[in-house]
């Protein structure tokens, strides 16, 4: 079939690998400009080299509902566009367009997670499993007919890493299949349960504070969301901004005020009280292993934390007590 590839990052350069690897024609790629975004320099592999490589004609736009994006694409007579982390709104002049219509591969089990960052945001809440799909795209964000779905389980050490590996592994293959079942002539795709559908925004630097009043949990699962090579959770320890690297949850709940450094565990960590209600002193503690200040420099927690008592807190204070 003949492919126009709209693809950035990542993402977009497995996906037009797999789609020329399986022998279709890409007339047309369109991907985005460089960013000097944190969340847009991590996983970069160039979508206009590799479509360079090939000596398949690029565009690069940061938005494509200009006319001259519409007319390059009638013009390469497409029979199906895919879609592979495409970052703005494509209209319906636009991917309506094609034969076949535009299939989008999006790095989450819709209808939930539509939108940005799906597995950093699956990961802090605590889902069991997460996953990719293609669907068919409409005028809604992530909200067309499911034409393939596939997921992984998240395992309690997981980091958003192995989960990237593991969901970037299926983005080919799934590409691939579902341009298969399209060439078929098959229509029958799933509608989504729009009942159970969520939109996420784009995580920014505030998306990784931690807040104290979160359940130990949470804040493992944030702080294992957000490992290298993102960008780290962080706290405070008075002035010093703290990012942490590495956190559990104990087994003894702990009591008192959330934020409090309590006590040395056994394991190899320190305890920090958390939890809304942790005055009731049912609440697990977050066991934080390993730390990283703002010189790059990287800490154990029981070499850092060289005295219990004192809080780490959202946002700085002037001073750290040690009681």
């Amino acid at each position: 079939m003949r492919v126009v590839v709209f693809g950035y990052m990542t993402w977009g350069h497995r996906t037009l690998d797999a789609v020329l690897a399986a022998g279709h024609e890409v007339p047309l790629v369109v991907t985005h400009p460089e960013s000097d975004n944190p969340y847009e320099t991590i996983f970069n592999d160039s979508v206009a080299e590799l479509a360079a490589k090939h000596g398949v004609p690029v565009l690069v736009r940061t938005r494509a509902d200009d006319a001259e994006v519409a007319e390059r694409i009638r013009s390469a007579d497409a029979d199906v566009m895919v879609v592979s982390n495409w970052r703005t709104w494509l209209p319906h002049a636009v991917f309506s367009l094609p034969r076949l219509g535009t299939l989008n591969v999006h790095d989450a089990l819709l209808p939930a997670y539509a939108g940005f960052a799906p597995l950093n945001w699956a990961l802090i809440n605590g889902e069991p499993e997460v996953g990719v799909t293609a669907h068919m795209m409409d005028g809604d964000f992530d909200a067309g007919d499911i034409v393939l779905q596939r997921a992984t389980p998240v395992g309690d050490e997981d980091t958003i890493v192995e989960l990237f590996d593991r969901t970037l592994a299926m983005f080919g293959p799934i590409t691939v299949d579902a341009l298969e079942l399209l060439a078929s002539g098959r229509t029958d795709w799933e509608p989504q349960d729009r009942s159970r559908a969520s939109y996420f925004h784009r995580r920014s630097e505030e998306d990784n504070r931690i807040d104290w009043s979160w359940p130990a949990r949470d804040i493992a699962n944030l702080v294992r969301a957000q490992v290298d090579p993102y960008p780290n959770a962080y706290c405070f320890h008075g002035s010093t901004r703290l990012r942490v690297l590495a956190a559990g949850v104990t087994d003894t709940p702990y009591g008192g005020t959330p934020g409090r450094i309590f006590i040395r565990d056994g394991a190899g960590g320190v305890v920090v009280v958390a939890g809304a209600d942790a005055r009731r002193g049912r609440n697990p503690g977050l066991v934080i292993r390993r730390v990283r200040t703002d010189d790059g420099q990287e800490h154990a927690a029981t070499e850092y934390f060289t005295r219990m008592g004192g809080y780490l807190t959202s946002h700085p204070t002037a001073s750290h007590p040690t009681a």
